[in-house]
Parts: C-alpha cells; sequence; structure tokens
C-alpha cells in the first residue's frame, strides 16, 4: 500500500489509535501532520517516526475549535501543496455502565455534540479543500454499541451511529468530485487504555471482573479476538491508497465478525 506524496492529517495523533495510524501512514509514504491538544506526545511521536524514515510535523490545536482547525488546514495545503488524507481520532468520551434512564439530558447530550462538533469541524475543512482538488479520503472511526443492541453504552452508541450516517451523507455529497469517506468499524482494542476503561465500566454495570467481560466479548467474536492496533492502521493505510479508490460511503467491517455488515 503506497502513500507517497501524500500529506495526511491525523487529530488525536498521540493517542493509541493515532500513534498506530500515523507510524503506519508514514511507513507507506506519506507525509503525517499531527495533531492534538498537548505538545509533549506529538513530539515524542514525530521523533519516533522521523527515527524511522518518515517526515512529520506537528501542530498543537483543539479540534473542536474551528478556527483553528480551518487555519491549520489552509496552512497544510499552503506549505505542502495538498490534503490528500484527513482522519479524524479524537477520542469519543466513554459515558458508559450506566443505564440510559439513569442520565440526565445534559450527560447524555454532551458526547454526542462534542463528537457532532469535532467531525463535524474536521471532515468539512478537509472536503471543502478536497472538492476543489478534485481528490482526496476522509477517515472516521466506530465501534460496535452504534450496531448492536448493547446495554449500559450511554451516550457513545448514539455517537457512533451518528458517524456511521454523518461519513454517508458527506460521502454522497463530495462523491462527484472524487473524495471518497469512509468509517473503520471496529471491535475496539484494548491495546487502547480508552478502550480498557470503556470495558472497566461494562464489567462493574454487569457485575463482572474485566477479565470475565474481556473473555465474554471475545467468545462472541468468529476470529476469537479483538481487533489490534495493527489491524486498524493496516487498513486505514489501505483506504486511504490508490488501491481503495472504489471504496466510498463504507463502513468497513475490521470487528473480527462481530458486528453486522
Amino acid at each position: 500500500m503506497n502513500l507517497k506524496g501524500k500529506n495526511a492529517v491525523i487529530y488525536g495523533a498521540a493517542g493509541a489509535i493515532g500513534t498506530a495510524v500515523s507510524q503506519a501512514f508514514a511507513r507507506a509514504g506519506a507525509k503525517v501532520f499531527l495533531c492534538g491538544r498537548t505538545s509533549l506526545p506529538l513530539e515524542t511521536l514525530a521523533n519516533k517516526i522521523a527515527s524511522a524514515g518518515g517526515s512529520a510535523e506537528v501542530t498543537p490545536l483543539d479540534a473542536l475549535n474551528a478556527t483553528a482547525v480551518e487555519r491549520h488546514t489552509e496552512a497544510v495545503i499552503s506549505n505542502a501543496g495538498s490534503l490528500d488524507v484527513s482522519f479524524n481520532l479524537v477520542t469519543i468520551p466513554h459515558m458508559q455502565g450506566r443505564n440510559l434512564v439513569d442520565f440526565t439530558e445534559e450527560d447524555f447530550a454532551k458526547p454526542i455534540r462534542d463528537t457532532a462538533a469535532t467531525h463535524f469541524i474536521t471532515a468539512t475543512a478537509a472536503a471543502r479543500r478536497m472538492v476543489s482538488q478534485r481528490r482526496g479520503v476522509i477517515l472516521m472511526m466506530t465501534t460496535q454499541p452504534g450496531r448492536l443492541a448493547l446495554p449500559l453504552s450511554g451516550p457513545f452508541g448514539a455517537s457512533c451511529a451518528l458517524l456511521e450516517a454523518f461519513a454517508r451523507n458527506l460521502a454522497g455529497e463530495v462523491g462527484p468530485s472524487g473524495v471518497r469517506v469512509n468509517c473503520l468499524l471496529s471491535t475496539g482494542s484494548p491495546e487502547a487504555p480508552g478502550v480498557t476503561v470503556a470495558m472497566g465500566l461494562h464489567a462493574k454495570g454487569h457485575g463482572k471482573s474485566l477479565e470475565e467481560m474481556k473473555a465474554s466479548f471475545i467468545s462472541q467474536t468468529p476470529l476469537r479476538r479483538f481487533t489490534t492496533l495493527e489491524d486498524v492502521a493496516r487498513t486505514a493505510t489501505f483506504l486511504a491508497s490508490d488501491d481503495a479508490n472504489a471504496i466510498t460511503a463504507s463502513a468497513v467491517n475490521i470487528s473480527c465478525g462481530l458486528m453486522p455488515t
């Protein structure tokens, strides 16, 4: 999978998934623009990418700040010549482990609002430029509570379902200009700390230990395993590449068979 000559912006780049994807994109030849709220972990990641022969630039920014995202997007194009891939991996708040009837309206709505806002801001900033270029790829990440009847998922499930619908709708609008928009539909990997936290909340809500919850989850997947960070990174690299030119408006299922297509 070749990303040589492509410029990729990753929001939430210093997280576990963002790190894996950023490194994979760089190995495939892309110049990666690492974005997040805190400089130090981004700089550490950029140094690792550079040490491995890749190219990375760091910009601390809040992906809920539309002005900051617009300025950064314009700067990438001005300095690098194009924006070819945009992937928002900002963590969706894991307010799980409680019955929906026990949430206040604000507690339920805020994570959904923040998820919608950051993805709308970053995806539309990219889409405006990509439509003008007549090429580009926008990626998003969702997981099983958006598809399955999972209790104690709180607003997280609604957030995941929202992203799938948003990606499909945006894909329909920008597709005629050669821009593709896809979601990666994953089980979530325990290698990512946020996934372990969420699983712990579910375990507590179900009266199980974390290990019991993991075992129960794995037993439901045909492959009898979780999606790994490597699985996510490889699939994202494929979707960002020209090899995936016919794939858009899709939720690419890397759930180890857990979720329906």
